[in-house]
């Protein structure tokens, strides 16, 4: 393996608590790649060692032997969802990137609303919701657009592979910090939350209720049989390898309604049969036809 190599017999395990071979991490990358589509190179080594090391600890375990020989057994499915967790970070605020919620509010929410007006149904999509400053983002710019969403039909999905993160997005609650970002004008739809500790703040029933939390993993068949008009998967696709990114991307086309719109991140380009999907800048994408 170029690069980062793991062999327990060198000076790089002196210093060690647990013995970390090339094979360890072979066998690790392996399973995060098959569990989720996560691309591991050999530069993450040592982040690799880092943070499973605490893994091995919680666990009572000796070795990354013993600890891979665990995530491979029919005993380990828990403990791969623990791996995924601990490996990958939940970089997240409200509003990131907020010219895409500018774009969704002044551009496309116009429109939409319209249609949820003469009776028309809308979905926007959330692929990555994190902790879920991303769908309460994007619930916000709805309600701007479209004060009483919820008596229309109008919904966002918002799914995550991580149960923990998806279970702290149902819960809504988020510390002054963290809100920092949303704008005035949408602060109405806060409310004090003290039940849950000083200076806590939970998302309005209105905004809530336009959003329903599911775990999905994108790798994995998609059990959503309608369209969606808007779609954020921000920042994701960057782990996967060059085929699983189009993969996916080539699965959002499938799901998008004629006219949709699609917001990937700055670092992100749509390759592959992906192509079929044509930017209006910004990192913003769209299908063929006229929302």
């Amino acid at each position: 393996m170029a690069g980062a190599e793991l062999a327990s017999t060198t000076p790089r395990d002196a210093g060690r608590e647990f013995a970390f071979t090339t094979e360890d991490f072979r066998t690790i990358a392996a399973v995060l790649h098959g569990d989720a589509g996560i691309y591991l190179p050999d530069t993450k080594a040592t982040l690799v060692y880092s943070r499973l090391a605490k893994r091995l600890r919680l666990l009572g375990m000796s070795s990354f032997r013993d600890y891979c020989a665990l995530i491979q057994g029919q005993q380990g499915v828990d403990e791969r969802q623990a791996m995924l967790a601990a490996l990958t970070t939940n970089v997240t605020r409200f509003f990131r990137e907020p010219h895409h919620f500018e774009h969704l509010r002044d551009t496309v929410m116009p429109i939409l609303a319209a249609r949820a007006r003469a009776g028309g149904r809308v979905r926007l999509w959330s692929a990555a919701c994190s902790t879920g400053q991303e769908p309460y983002s994007m619930a916000l710019s709805v309600l701007a657009a479209l004060p009483d969403a919820a008596r229309h039909d109008v919904r966002i999905l918002a799914t995550d592979i991580d149960p923990n993160v998806v279970q702290t997005a149902r819960e809504a609650v988020y510390s002054r910090e963290a809100l920092d970002a949303v704008p005035a004008s949408d602060r109405k739809h806060l409310r004090k939350a003290p039940e849950a500790g000083v200076d806590m703040w939970r998302m309005s029933e209105e905004t809530q209720e336009l959003i329903t939390f599911r775990e999905l993993n994108l790798i994995k068949p998609w059990p959503m049989k309608g369209r969606f008009d808007v779609i954020f998967c921000r920042n994701v696709v960057i782990y996967f390898d060059d085929a699983t990114q189009e993969q996916v991307w080539r699965k959002f086309i499938d799901v998008m309604s004629p006219g949709a719109r699609l917001y990937i991140g700055h670092s992100e380009r749509v390759t592959g049969d992906g192509g079929r999907l044509t930017s209006d800048g910004l990192t913003v994408y769209k299908v063929g036809g006229q929302l």
